[in-house]
């Protein structure tokens, strides 16, 4: 069955040449969204407060995205910014662990390569790299998202996953987070119409345009698909910033995490509540 799926997907890029016969540009608009599970004492936090809390944090992960792109680079960035939510009069603050994301990422998908310029706590870095490929599974199930037939891909890996903690009022639950591996199943939804091998975020590596994505935790979905816009978009590389490798990155980023929990941690003599919550990538 997957020989026929590959020689269907062969056939659809071969028929859309009103697309492949011509350089063509894109800009597509993704929207996610992420699961939201934390188990609070009910002693410290009711239930009232406690699901205003995860209508909240559900709100913080719903952001917007904009994919730029040619058939052989992409920009990738945020459309919006939300602001940290507050409960009442205490301030929430939620930190990313290991998320990926970005203010800008480029991809050359030709030159298998990226560049991914980042804020990180107001130190301005330039991660370069090459993209990583993925083991993707062509399957047999496909399904329209708007007017783009879409064909389904899988791939698995090993990810470590950082349980949620949460710290109020001088609890120090937040200093030893449990760490555990688990293997993640990623699913995507691919559209042979757009011939381009790319995607959302790190997403890429199939042969069509990736419409959807869903890790078990965080959906990435297309809303809107503007091809050869009248005004052409500008794809171009960042350059500002300290360059670095991800490896390096990531491990400034764990230690600059680290700080950060520090120096938020709840001290003796603060007013009020604060809500430190850690949530894995």
């Amino acid at each position: 069955m997957k020989v026929i799926v590959k020689i269907v997907v062969a056939f659809i890029i071969m028929v859309s040449s009103t697309l492949g016969a011509q350089d063509f540009q894109g800009v597509a608009t993704y929207k996610t969204s992420r699961k939201v599970n934390i188990q609070i004492d009910s002693t410290k936090v009711n239930s009232a407060m406690h699901e205003q809390m995860m209508e909240m944090l559900k709100k913080q992960f719903q952001k917007t995205f904009i994919l730029t792109f040619d058939k052989e680079s992409s920009i990738y960035k945020e459309d919006e910014v939300l602001e940290s939510p507050q409960v009442g009069g205490a301030t929430m603050s939620v930190v990313m662990l290991g998320d990926g994301a970005s203010d800008i990422l480029y991809k050359n998908t030709k030159e298998n390569r990226f560049s991914n310029y980042t804020d990180l706590y107001g130190k301005i870095f330039l991660v370069k790299d090459s993209i990583a490929t993925l083991d993707w599974t062509l399957e047999n199930e496909t399904k329209n998202i708007g007017e783009y037939t879409c064909y389904k891909a899988t791939f698995s890996e090993e990810v470590e996953v950082i349980e949620s903690g949460m710290s109020i009022n001088g609890d120090k639950d937040l200093s030893e987070p449990e760490t555990r591996t688990e293997t993640r199943v990623t699913t995507a939804w691919y559209t042979p119409q757009i011939p381009v091998n790319n995607g959302p975020a790190r997403y890429q590596g199939l042969p069509g345009l990736i419409l959807e994505i869903n890790d078990g935790q965080q959906t990435i979905i297309c809303s809107k698909i503007v091809l050869n816009p009248e005004d052409a978009v500008n794809i171009k590389e960042p350059t500002k910033g300290k360059v670095v490798n991800q490896t390096e990155f990531d491990e400034i980023m764990e230690k600059k995490q680290q700080e950060m929990m520090e120096r938020y941690s709840p001290r003796d003599g603060r007013e009020g509540e604060t809500f430190q919550i850690r949530i894995g990538g």
